[in-house]
């Protein structure tokens, strides 16, 4: 976390392990890590440092196989849609988009020198 100098902030702390539980990782850090109850997390050692890293859900395991079935029946509807030229939107091509961005800088451009006259 950068502190309002630009610094980086670090959390240190101090723990005892003991022989009847795992180790404990203090609220105070999870906190600051963001580690959540339910939070999947990847130890990597590495010359006697242990590395934490959140493993994030696949894009499986985000919706139900229902959801999952809906979702790709939508998604294949809509790509078939743009295939066949089904689409809809404020411009019929890019050219004609461009065209009316230039017309809207030409504009502010005209406004900001009457303003400052």
């Amino acid at each position: 976390m950068l502190s309002s100098e630009g610094t980086l902030s670090v959390t240190n702390m101090t723990v005892t392990v003991k022989n009847k539980t795992g180790l404990t990782v203090p609220e105070a850090v999870q906190r600051r890590a963001g580690i959540k109850i339910g939070d999947r997390l990847e130890f990597r050692v590495s010359g006697g440092i242990i590395n934490i890293i959140p493993k994030l859900p696949a894009a499986d395991d985000e919706y139900r196989p229902a959801q999952r079935k809906i979702l790709d029946a939508q998604l294949a509807q809509d790509l078939a849609d743009i295939k066949a030229g089904r689409t809809a939107g404020p411009f019929n091509s890019a050219d004609e988009m461009i065209a009316h961005m230039k017309s809207e800088l030409k504009k502010r451009a005209t406004k900001k020198l009457k303003r400052s006259r």
